[in-house]
């Protein structure tokens, strides 16, 4: 399944475990594998904590420090900041599923990772049962 997911900043986290669980449900199989698929280069796809929102907020501050936008980058769109957190958060995850629920740990979410928002973007989730 494609979903759109429209994104607000620069960067962000938004929580996509909705839209994975809906999948899921849709599916005939009752225990499998979900992935998730981010099919951008300066996007990405997380599993982190959702009980406490200060824990996005520190990992896009530390992120944002750590490769600040406005490095001397050599990449003439001048996002390179972007693919670079792409590419350490990744472009897909997996997660077990059974009865219709994904075995994510009691504080666990999949994010969707903007990082040169905003944009209209496209997860991609797959079920294998």
């Amino acid at each position: 399944m494609r979903y759109s997911v429209k994104t607000e900043r620069k960067s962000q986290f938004i929580d996509i475990t909705k839209l994975v669980i809906q999948s899921v449900k849709e599916s005939t199989a009752s225990y499998g594998l979900v992935n998730v698929f981010v099919p951008h280069t300066t996007a990405a796809v997380t599993i982190n904590e959702n009980s406490d929102p200060d824990v996005v907020r520190d990992i896009l501050f530390w992120m944002d420090e750590s490769i600040p936008e406005n490095r001397e980058f050599k990449h003439m769109e001048g996002n390179s900041d972007a693919h670079i957190k792409a590419s350490l958060v990744g472009s897909s995850v997996t997660v077990p599923f059974r009865d219709n629920s994904l075995m994510l740990g009691i504080w666990q979410c999949v994010y969707f990772c903007e990082f040169d928002g905003p944009r209209n973007r496209e997860v991609i989730v797959t079920v294998v049962g």
